[in-house]
């Protein structure tokens, strides 16, 4: 394997429309921040580089829901986004956005080259036009029936009922989004990136040159290959984003995909701006980008494609992409609000974001799609983090405390169990760095754990608090040894949990910096002597009504969609026409009041009507009314309702009735009585 001089890391530039979730965590953010942590601890030359993509059409939507410009937008994601990262320890070198004046140049530039080389192909299509706006339609600007399930509303490159992907072409009844006005087919020049060109190269580079990548990376860029690549357009229609620098490319930006992983460069020339070259164009740099599986064609085949087009630019090493994390058993969907949001739960578990990174990183989505629960987060919590590894670390710092005034003692009475102990540690670290090294993270924070499991063991065999009374060179020894694991647990789980590990670091009185690699095992790391600060509780437990309330925040979020849905799905109910108008003197003339249902039975020989006594809080009267097929007479007795009192008397099959009982009556003829949303005193009057 080379010897690299310095190590490149990119993670996915998250999209600035919006706040970041637990499934981009677990799949981009902790993975990779663990790594570069990892590598800086070796001494590796690193730098980490993350930034917004703030470009594209959604921007623009939001922008118009919101009533507001697309800087407003991305300027409000951004600043959460950044700030959400910061608090949960992902440690960037830089976090930039592609709104920068650095990137719209680094991007032309980029853009330019390959124009003046020739690298784009120009075509002229036909392409949707609002004519009412004045304006060539991206794809999700035109909305039409789904030709697939039949549901309005479809956007021109997906319908999100059934999830099929489309093309506006295929819409039946495209409308535009914007104006309303029905589109029509317009000429337009675009710059094309011609992918066919390089399926021989890609060939060769990924299928036989790298065939260590990982199966789900490798598979999908097989098949894509496989299934042959076509022209790709660089350039769109749009007023927001990177303008085509092009004379005559007025109203044209470059596409987003283009320009976003563009933005790792700018963001490394805005981090090194006299030395960015080094690190982008030197053969002894390793680059590595960490995505999601959905960001694979991008980062495997365009963006390569885009760098060997350029000429000057060295290659990703590898891209060690996630599948997807799902929520509580269903996909997690920003538009449905069904995902974990990070800015929230740094707010609802203040100091608690180690707990997260745990739980993502050990249900990490590596090879499949996983699933997040709250019952699980709880109990990775509760029976790992705080009765394994901080359960271990407080006994040993405790009775250290309590025996030797939290002075490391001697190795007094050595035994084989204790050499049998620190000879397991070397393989654990081997073990997990091995597994740092081929991107799998989770396999590696279980080694990590492992070592908290081998302490707690050999305290539970040794029992020094029971031999204390009779052998105090014999717990002098087990402390020792027990001490040597803290500290290696300290350097073990600083990749993976920051902040815990900082605060072990505290309570050991070492470095307040994350201690290099090669201190893991080394029996000078903690010597005899060496005071220890008073015991912390590196964890706490987790209560159950924690997770209650989570769980209940989760499911009025799945009731909420689910109503949403019912009803979208639901027929459209046809209501009857409004009547002629009256005045305000003709409506003054009724008097409705409240009353209360005293007794009901069914009128003889009819099957409508119900004779009901009432009280109207004025006296007690009969109203004869045709309900009887909605509603017994039983169901009457005690019912609150609202009558016309001032109703002229009429008979009805001989009963004189005095008043009427206001009734909701649908198109289909259902009939339901109206009633206060309170219980009121009978006679209150309406209006």
């Amino acid at each position: 394997m080379k010897d690299y001089k310095r190590y490149l890391i990119t993670s996915a530039l998250p999209y600035a429309n919006g706040a970041v979730h637990i499934g981009h965590l677990a799949g981009v953010y902790v993975p990779a921040d663990i790594y570069v942590r990892y590598l800086r601890m070796c001494g590796k030359d690193v730098i980490f580089i993350g930034g917004s993509d703030e470009h594209g059409v959604p921007i623009t939507i939001k922008a118009k829901q919101l009533g507001c410009s697309p800087q407003d937008v991305v300027d409000k994601y951004h600043t959460l986004i950044k700030d959400s990262f910061e608090e949960f320890g992902i440690s960037f070198d830089v976090y930039s956005r592609t709104s920068s004046k650095t990137h719209h140049r680094i991007a032309a530039d980029f853009f330019k080259k390959l124009y003046e080389e020739g690298k784009f192909i120009e075509k002229v299509t036909e392409q949707y036009y609002d004519e009412a706006s004045k304006q060539f339609l991206a794809d999700r600007y035109i909305v039409g029936t789904c030709p697939k399930c039949g549901a309005e509303g479809a956007y021109g490159d997906q319908c999100e009922k059934c999830g099929s992907t489309l093309s506006p072409e295929e819409l039946i009844n495209p409308h535009s989004a914007i104006s309303g006005s029905t589109p029509v087919k317009r000429e337009t020049k675009h710059w094309y990136l011609p992918l066919d060109q390089y399926e021989p190269w890609l060939k060769e580079w990924i299928l036989e040159g790298h065939k260590e990548w990982k199966v789900n990376v490798y598979g999908q860029c097989k098949s894509w290959i496989d299934g042959g690549l076509q022209p790709r357009a660089v350039s769109r229609d749009l007023d927001w984003g990177v303008p085509v620098p092009v004379e005559g490319a007025d109203g044209k930006v470059l596409y987003v995909w283009f320009d976003a992983p563009i933005g790792y460069i700018s963001n490394t020339v805005e981090l090194l701006p006299d030395t960015w070259e080094q690190w982008w164009k030197d053969e002894d740099t390793k680059m590595v980008h960490f995505i999601g599986k959905d960001n694979i064609v991008f980062h495997c085949i365009v963006f390569p494609s885009m760098l060997k087009a350029h000429g000057d630019y060295i290659l990703p090493e590898n891209v060690p992409a996630n599948e997807f994390l799902n929520l509580e058993g269903d996909k997690i969907s920003t538009s449905r609000n069904w995902a974990i949001w990070l800015h929230e739960y740094l707010r609802e578990f203040p100091d608690q974001q180690d707990v997260l990174r745990y739980a993502l990183c050990a249900n990490a989505p590596e090879t499949k799609d996983n699933d997040f629960t709250w019952k699980d987060f709880q109990a990775r919590n509760n029976s790992e983090l705080v009765a394994i590894f901080g359960n271990f670390v407080n006994r040993a710092v405790v009775l250290t405390h309590k025996y030797f005034n939290g002075v490391v003692p001697q190795d007094l009475k050595p035994e084989p169990i204790d050499a049998e102990t620190l000879a397991a540690i070397p393989a654990i670290k081997e073990a997990i760095a091995d597994n740092l090294e081929h991107y799998k993270f989770r396999e590696a924070l279980r080694n990590a754990m492992n070592l908290a499991r081998l302490g707690n063991k050999y305290l539970t065999d040794t029992e020094p608090w029971k031999i204390a009374k009779t052998d105090m060179d014999r717990v002098a020894s087990i402390l020792k040894v027990s001490l040597r694991i803290c500290a290696d647990l300290a350097v073990a789980f600083a990749p993976f949990l920051p902040f815990s590990a900082e605060k072990l670091r505290r309570i050991m009185n070492l470095s307040s910096e994350a201690l290099p690699w090669e201190a893991f095992c080394d029996e000078n790391l903690l010597p005899s002597g060496h005071q220890l600060n008073p015991a912390e509780l590196l964890f706490a437990k987790i209560e159950d009504s924690v997770i209650d309330a989570q769980i209940a925040k989760l499911e009025a979020i799945r009731q909420a969609n689910e109503a949403k849905k019912a009803a979208e799905e639901a027929p459209q109910q046809k209501v009857a026409p409004q009547k002629e108008s009256c005045s305000f003197d003709d409506f003054l003339k009724m008097d409705i009041r409240t009353a209360t249902v005293l007794e009901a039975e069914r009128v003889p020989k009819t099957d409508k009507l119900l004779k009901l006594t009432i009280d109207t809080g004025i006296d007690t009267r009969t109203i004869v009314s045709g309900i009887a097929e909605y509603y017994k007479p039983e169901e009457m007795i005690g019912k609150q309702i609202c009558i016309l009192a001032n109703l002229e008397p009429r008979k009805i099959k001989g009963i004189e009735s005095k008043g009427m009982i206001l009734m909701a009556k649908e198109e289909n003829g259902k009939m339901r009585i109206v009633t206060p949303e309170e219980k009121l005193g009978n006679g209150a009057q309406v209006g």
